[in-house]
């Protein structure tokens, strides 16, 4: 972690100079160039290793079908796995600086039916290590158990406390997670907004590691990603699968993107935010993936969208493949949503609008596991290797490689914050082979779901 030195008080990134963020991002496309370079070297030569595979499915089916098929089970994987372990390896140290004057910070939680969960969320708060003021409001959207007393229960952590105040904005019939957010940033007293879910848990520290990425960000940063772990591996196997998700998968996505400062989803389950920028993007809409659409908005308008790795809050994972399902499905269906929106953003000529398109190729190679590789592997155990071929073992260095390379930077991001996770082995295990074959059809349901028009809702 690389720290520098703090600006005037009134500064914050934009009292670096012009010349400074320039150097950074001729290094950052630098950077960017190199692993798209390599990466498109590791898909010609996996073409060149597949053209007898290539004919043989075309003479079983039809040459486009057979190209079709081959592009989304291994050219576009592995391009993807070999980018992200490129670009892994190439990263830059983090930036971090401590602020002269701590900001302070309107924090919305939406809640709606967390009696269970709303208080332990609440202590964990109380327990913040962060110099600034904390406008702490929980948005009571209409529940119908006991939300509001869980608060009130709560209400003596805060009471002495002269940097913190707790208030409970309750509405009297549930009105849907965009519109209590949106009622929340309407009485928010700061210009520094922190989104968290009621069920999430945060490290003492973290605050103060968003805020100091924040002001390490370039000026027209406005949203970053804070960095979301699993607080109940140990529930159930689903839970110790999505430990390993969150740990491997969303992180590695995440450090990546926030490299080039093209974060796609600033997670309302912990991400900072500009208020000005938040009004202009007209606050959360009213739509399923409301995070991932607002942060899209955001791009949109052209500014930039960051990720503090080291700003850990732990989250409470669904424990059912019921709920785990429910889940990403409405991820999935989220990212059609925001294709949807703003499609405008696939003309744009920035890094990070690459980011977009490597969504949309999602929607192809889910489908493309989902009814060809899923049934190839049928057919292989059975020695048959039409769809499900050597070939596709070429993906598997790369994406053991990349696990390997962000195991390490994780476990040492953990060691250096003095933050402790015990780790499931089995769960890694149902992860890296069991999980994916299961949550690339949920993903196709969740596509099918918003193209059909299913119903929509948030809890």
């Amino acid at each position: 972690m690389t720290e520098i030195a703090a600006p005037s008080p009134a500064g914050g990134s934009a009292a670096l100079s012009r010349k400074y963020w320039d150097r950074r991002d001729r290094k950052s496309a630098l950077r960017f160039t190199v692993s798209i370079a390599l990466a498109m070297a590791w898909v010609v030569f996996n073409i060149w290793l597949s053209l007898p595979w290539l004919s043989d499915l075309g003479n079983l089916s039809h040459p486009i079908v057979a190209l079709f098929v081959l592009a989304f089970v291994a050219y576009v994987p592995g391009f993807m796995n070999a980018f992200l372990l490129f670009s892994l390896v190439f990263r830059p140290d983090p930036l971090r600086r401590t602020s002269a004057h701590w900001p302070s910070l309107s924090i919305l939680i939406a809640a709606y039916n967390e009696e269970a969960l709303i208080g332990e969320t609440l202590r964990s708060l109380s327990e913040l290590e962060y110099p600034g003021k904390l406008q702490i409001m929980v948005l009571d959207d209409g529940s119908t158990d006991g939300t509001a007393d869980a608060v009130h229960a709560q209400e003596a952590l805060f009471g002495g406390h002269p940097r913190m105040e707790l208030q409970l904005v309750s509405e009297r019939k549930n009105r849907g997670k965009a519109r209590v957010l949106n009622h929340g940033l309407e009485l928010a007293s700061h210009d520094l907004i922190v989104t968290i879910d009621a069920d999430t848990l945060l490290e003492k520290g973290c605050l103060v590691s968003l805020v100091e990425h924040l002001h390490a960000s370039p000026p027209e940063t406005k949203a970053v990603a804070g960095s979301v772990l699993v607080a109940n591996h140990d529930e159930s196997w689903v839970t110790r699968a999505q430990q390993w998700d969150y740990f491997h998968g969303i992180a590695a996505v995440k450090r990546m993107q926030g490299m080039y400062n093209g974060t796609l989803v600033a997670q309302g389950a912990f991400s900072i935010y500009h208020k000005d920028a938040l009004i202009e993007a007209g606050g959360w809409p009213d739509t399923v993936g409301e995070d991932i659409v607002l942060t899209w908005s955001l791009l949109r308008k052209g500014y930039k969208t960051g990720h503090a790795e080291d700003a850990v809050a732990w989250t409470h994972a669904p424990e059912t493949f019921k709920g785990l399902a429910k889940q990403r499905k409405r991820w999935a269906r989220g990212m059609i949503e925001a294709l949807a929106i703003h499609k405008p953003l696939l003309k744009m000529r920035k890094l990070r609008t690459m980011f977009i398109w490597w969504n949309l190729l999602f929607v192809s190679i889910d489908l493309t596991f989902t009814f060809a590789f899923i049934p190839g592997l049928i057919l292989a155990f059975l020695g048959i290797y039409w769809l499900a071929g050597p070939i596709t073992l070429l993906v598997l260095p790369l994406a053991a490689l990349w696990n390997i390379v962000i195991y390490r930077i994780q476990t040492r991001m953990l060691k250096r914050n003095d933050i402790e996770m015990e780790k499931s082995l089995p769960g890694f295990l149902l992860y890296a082979f069991i999980y994916p074959l299961l949550m690339q059809p949920v993903s196709v349901w969740g596509y099918f779901a918003e193209l059909f028009g299913g119903r929509k809702q948030w809890n």
